[in-house]
C-alpha cells in the first residue's frame, strides 16, 4: 500500500502516468527489510518514478543493498592472540610515555596511530591508562 501511494504521489508531481507495477518490483519490496525504514522506501520509489519511462512502476534491484546476515564476532584463537599483541603493543608504548596518549611524545604519536583510534583500543582492551603514570 505505501509503494502504490509513494507512487501515485511522485507521479502526479513529476507529471507521468503510472499505472502498472512490475511484479518482481513488488516482490522486491516485500522481501526487503528496509533498514532506513519510511524514509528508505520513499526515496528509492521517488527516484524510481523519476526514471520510470512507461507505464509500468519497477525499482532496480541495485538501489538495494543485499543484506548479509551479520558476521559473528569471532572468538578463535588468531584473534585473542592479535588482542593479547595489540594490548601489549599499547602497553608499551604507554609505558614510554608515562602514560600520556596524546602529544608528540605520547602513546599514539609512538603507536603511529590517531589518539581517537588509541583511545578507543584502550577502552576496547579495558587497559588503565593510569597505572602507566
Amino acid at each position: 500500500m505505501l509503494v502504490e501511494y509513494f507512487v501515485k504521489r511522485y507521479a502526479k508531481k513529476a507529471r507521468k502516468q503510472i499505472s502498472k507495477f512490475d511484479k518482481n518490483t513488488l516482490k522486491l519490496c516485500q522481501s526487503y527489510p528496509w533498514p532506513g525504514n519510511i524514509r528508505e522506501l520513499q526515496n528509492i520509489v521517488e527516484r524510481s518514478v523519476l526514471l520510470c519511462a512507461g507505464e509500468t512502476f519497477r525499482i532496480d534491484e541495485a538501489w538495494l543493498p543485499s543484506q548479509e546476515a551479520p558476521r559473528p564476532k569471532s572468538s578463535g584463537i588468531l584473534t585473542e592472540t592479535l588482542q593479547n599483541h595489540e594490548k601489549e603493543l599499547i602497553e608499551g608504548a604507554l609505558a614510554e610515555s608515562k602514560g600520556k596518549v596524546a602529544g608528540l611524545n605520547g602513546a599514539a604519536a609512538k603507536l603511529g596511530i590517531p589518539r581517537s583510534t588509541l583511545d578507543l583500543k584502550i577502552k576496547q582492551l579495558n587497559i588503565k591508562k593510569h597505572a602507566f603514570r
